[in-house]
This record gives structure tokens, sequence and C-alpha cells, in this order.
């Protein structure tokens, strides 16, 4: 969570040229957060689910999985919540078994299809599995790869599926040129840019707080990747937003 009161990050988003932002769950209290949190606001909207990192915690008996799921459902159906995410599979951690996060990732691609809500992917070594479950199991019509971490043959192959690949602070590290080669891949109508705040700030701030109003500095490294002008990219970028989670 960024310690920051609300106010100021959104007037500083603001101030940034960032009009909207989308905030996102990880468990069942900071979803019902995020959902309550763009009610109050008109500038803000929601993602609800249960991180990968988090469905072993979640999980407990089967009655208290169903509930939980049900929870996030019914969320999911709100007016201000746009997608279902952060949910996929992170095998680079071993918070919860492999399995376990298969079973978690397919019940929210459920949800996403009956709710009619875009897809947040968090995909940490684990593309194979994470596409094979998409194809497997039928995506949603909109799917977004949260700070997307392949190459740019994984960038084609997603954009190949019509998956919308967004795009955070690591974009502006030095050692990130794998990223800024699948950035230049990908269409730029299959792209968005983050901040996944409070964490990985881009450059010029790498190591402090993150926030949505740093977004613009990302925005602006990939402009320069995809050698177009900022504000062409801003406007592809919003039109896409738009698409994803629906009309602003």
């Amino acid at each position: 969570m960024i310690e920051q009161p609300l106010p100021e990050v959104l007037a500083q988003a603001r101030a940034a040229g960032v009009r909207r932002v989308v905030t996102v769950g990880c468990d069942l209290p900071s979803s019902r957060w995020a959902a309550d949190c763009a009610a109050e606001h008109d500038d803000v909207y929601a993602a609800v689910a249960i991180h990968p990192n988090e469905t072993a915690v979640a999980a407990g008996s089967a009655a208290q999985r169903e509930a939980v799921l049900a929870d996030i459902s019914a969320l999911a159906g709100l007016p201000q919540v746009r997608a279902v995410g952060e949910t996929g599979l992170d095998y680079y951690r071993d918070s919860a078994p492999p399995a376990l996060q298969r079973e978690w990732f397919r019940a929210h691609i459920d949800i996403a299809r009956q709710a009619g809500k875009a897809l947040m992917i968090h995909d940490r070594d684990a593309h194979e599995d994470v596409l094979a479950i998409l194809a497997a199991d039928g995506a949603p019509e909109h799917v977004i790869f949260h700070c997307f971490s392949g190459d740019a043959a994984m960038a084609m192959r997603c954009a190949d599926a019509g998956y919308v690949l967004s795009f955070a602070g690591p974009l502006t590290f030095a050692n990130a040129q794998k990223l800024r080669d699948a950035a230049a891949a990908a269409p730029a109508e299959l792209i968005l840019v983050e901040t996944d705040a409070p964490f990985l700030t881009p450059v010029p701030n790498r190591g402090k707080a993150n926030a949505p109003a740093q977004v613009a500095h990302t925005l602006r490294a990939l402009a320069a990747v995809k050698q177009m002008p900022v504000a062409q990219l801003c406007a592809v970028i919003t039109a896409t937003g738009e698409r994803v989670f629906g009309p602003w």
C-alpha cells in the first residue's frame, strides 16, 4: 500500500497528467478496499483478485475457498471494478504450490468471463503455463499482462493472441534491454503503462516509493523505444485503457 494520503497521491497524479488510475487488490481485504476506493473517487477504478502468492493463505477448506471466490465474484460485478486481477502464476516465489496457483488462476479466469471484465495477469517465471491455461480454458475478451516480464518472442506470442502488455518501471532500468526489445516488438495499440506502486519505481527515482504520478517517466521511456511522440503514445494508450477497462 502507498503510505501517502490518497488525496495527495491523486493530486500528484493529476499534476503529472495522469487523470485515471486502477488500484489493484491482492487478497480479499485489499480487493474490498480497492472497490470502496473506486466507489468514492471518480478518477479511480479497481481490480480485484487473490494474488497467486496469497492463494495458500486463502485456500483453507473447500468451503472457505468457495466463499472467498464468491466474494471476489461479487466484487467483480460492481461497476467501478474494471478487472479481475492480479491473478496468475508465480513460480519465482514458493508462497503457494504451483498446482494450487493454477487452480485459483482458472477460477479467476471464469470469474472474469462471467463478469465481462478484463483479466489482469501476474506472470513470473511461468510464461508457458500461463499461456497454456489461457488457451485451454478460453481467455476473456480482454487480457492484460501486468508488469510484463517476457522477451520479444513472448511479446509477439501475446500480441498474436490479442493480449495487452503493461510495462512498469523496470522498462527504464539500464539492465532491462530485454523489456525494451519486447516493447519495441509489441504493437503500440496492445501496450499499457503502470506503476505497481509502491514498488518498481522508474528511473530517475528508482529506490524511492512509487506512486501513480511516476508512470510519466515510464511512458516517456516507452515513447523513445517506440519512436513515437509522447502525445501520440498517450493518445494510443488512453484508447487502449478505455477499450480494455471500459469507458472512463
